[in-house]
């Protein structure tokens, strides 16, 4: 994994007034997340029209739920964040650790808001522990017996007979 020096804006436990910069984030977060919706509803609306999207598309979503749950990060490599939100709650989230930032929105989970742009926010920590590392030590190597000595030495001695009446050739 990158080395990521992480990101901190403000501090979310202290009192903190929205800027305009804030509202008009908000404000542009809301009207994306809309356009989606509306955006999306169509699309779907077309898929359930026709029997044969329907059938592709459920293959499909199935096709991506099972890779998702398939590939789970595991805690060391999440980032926990404590951020203030928009609507003024403070909560906790997280990222994949590579990320310097937390998202730039999330929903409220105590009251809602959902996009709520994040507005200061600081890193708290990984979610787990990384695995301990699992260097053996290596084990020295066997002295060979006497008699495994021998049988290198004859063999030895033969490849160099070999090669003798090769170059007298």
């Amino acid at each position: 994994m990158r080395d990521v020096q992480y990101m901190s804006r403000g501090v979310p436990l202290e009192a903190y007034e929205l800027t305009r910069r804030d509202h008009r984030w908000q404000k542009d977060l809301e009207g994306i997340r809309r356009a989606a919706h509306e955006q999306v509803a169509k699309h779907l609306d077309e898929v359930y029209a026709d029997p044969e999207l329907t059938a592709a598309h459920h293959e499909q979503l199935t096709k991506v739920w099972k890779l998702i749950q398939s590939s789970k990060t595991p805690p060391h490599r999440i980032m926990r964040w404590r951020v203030r939100l928009y609507c003024g709650h403070i909560v906790t989230t997280s990222r994949h650790a590579e990320n310097d930032e937390p998202p730039r929105s999330t929903k409220c989970p105590e009251c809602g808001k959902d996009p709520s742009t994040i507005v200061a926010f600081e890193p708290i920590g990984l979610a787990g522990e990384p695995p301990q590392s699992q260097t053996a030590t290596p084990s020295a190597p066997r002295k060979p017996s006497r008699a495994e000595l021998e049988r290198r030495i004859a063999a030895l001695e033969e490849e160099n007979q070999r090669l003798r009446a090769e170059q007298a050739i």
